[in-house]
C-alpha cells in the first residue's frame, strides 16, 4: 500500500453501544420482583384489598397530605411503614414510576390466628400450630412451610417485627406449600402463646436444653415453637412453653438449622397423632 491509499483510506467504523437500540427501550423500566409494589394508588389499594403487605417504605420528605389516607390504612391493618431517601425507592423501583412509595408485598395473603384454628376445627382435629419466634432466613420459613404441609400442620405463626416475612423467595423454597398452608401475623408472641394455652392448646418449645423430643406427649391442640437462626427461643417465649424438648446430638456440632429441627418436631408429632388415631 502506498502513502497515498494509507492517507485516505476511509477509517473503520468504530462500534457505539446501543447505537442500534432505541433510547426509549434503552430507559424502560425493568420488571419488578414479585413481593414489590410501587405508587400510591397501588398501594392504597392493595390495603383497601385486605392483600397482604409485609412492610411500606415512603420517601423522606413527601406532602402528609398526599400520603394521608395511605398511612392511616397502614395504620389500621398494622402495615409497618419506614420513612427513607428517595433513592433507596429509586433503586428498588428499578425505573417504574413511584411517586415516593414502595410496598414489599406477600405471595399469599396472610390470615387471622382465628382462621387457623377454624380450618382445624372444620376438620375435626386438634389444632396443630408452628409458632416461629423471630427466624430471620426465608429460605428456612419456606422448607417449614413445605414440612408444615407434608405433615398436615394447620398453620404458621410469624411476629410481625423481627421475622421474615412471606416474599417469593419464601414462595418458591416452599414449592407450592406456600399456597395450602395458612401463615398468621401475630403481634406479642407471648402474649400469643398465652391466649392459645387458654383455647387448651400445649405449647412446646425446642431448645438444647429440654427434655428428649420422644418422651414429651404431642398430640392433643399443640403449639410447637421454633427458635431463630443461633438465638434460639427469646427468654420470655422459652418460659411461657409448657414444655422444652430437645433431639439428640453424638455429633461435633451441638445445633442444628432452624428448619431441620422443626422438620423432626414437626414429624415426632405426626407419629405420635397417626399412633392415637389408629
Amino acid at each position: 500500500m502506498d502513502r497515498f491509499e494509507k492517507k485516505h483510506r476511509t477509517p473503520a467504523k468504530k462500534h457505539l453501544p446501543h447505537r442500534d437500540t432505541p433510547r426509549e427501550k434503552r430507559d424502560a423500566p425493568q420488571e419488578l420482583p414479585d413481593d414489590v409494589l410501587v405508587g400510591r394508588n397501588a398501594v392504597v389499594e392493595a390495603l383497601k384489598a385486605g392483600r397482604g403487605i409485609n412492610k411500606i417504605l415512603l420517601a423522606h420528605g413527601d406532602r402528609p397530605h398526599d400520603i394521608q389516607e395511605l398511612v392511616a390504612l397502614a395504620k389500621e391493618r398494622g402495615v409497618v411503614v419506614q420513612s427513607v431517601e428517595r433513592s433507596k425507592i429509586d433503586a428498588l423501583a428499578a425505573g417504574h414510576r413511584h411517586q415516593g412509595v414502595l410496598a414489599y408485598v406477600a405471595p399469599v395473603p396472610y390470615v387471622e390466628l382465628d382462621d387457623i384454628l377454624a380450618r382445624a376445627e372444620a376438620k375435626g382435629e386438634p389444632p396443630f400450630l408452628v409458632l416461629l419466634d423471630e427466624l430471620e432466613d426465608p429460605h428456612n420459613l419456606g422448607a417449614l412451610l413445605r414440612t408444615a404441609d407434608a405433615v398436615g400442620a394447620h398453620g404458621i405463626l410469624i411476629p410481625r417485627r423481627r421475622s421474615v416475612p412471606l416474599n417469593a423467595t419464601v414462595a418458591k423454597t416452599s414449592a407450592g406449600a406456600v399456597e395450602h398452608v395458612p401463615v398468621a401475623r401475630i403481634g406479642n408472641v407471648v402474649q400469643t402463646l398465652k391466649l392459645l394455652k387458654e383455647r387448651g392448646c400445649w405449647v412446646v418449645g425446642a431448645d438444647m436444653d429440654g427434655t428428649p423430643y420422644d418422651a414429651a406427649d404431642l398430640t392433643g391442640p399443640l403449639v410447637l415453637v421454633v427458635g431463630s437462626e443461633g438465638k434460639g427461643m427469646s427468654r420470655l417465649t422459652k418460659e411461657t412453653c409448657d414444655i422444652i424438648v430437645s433431639l439428640p446430638m453424638v455429633g461435633k456440632i451441638n445445633s442444628l438449622n432452624a428448619s431441620v429441627a422443626g422438620s423432626v418436631l414437626m414429624y415426632a408429632a405426626l407419629r405420635q397423632r397417626l399412633s392415637v388415631n389408629k
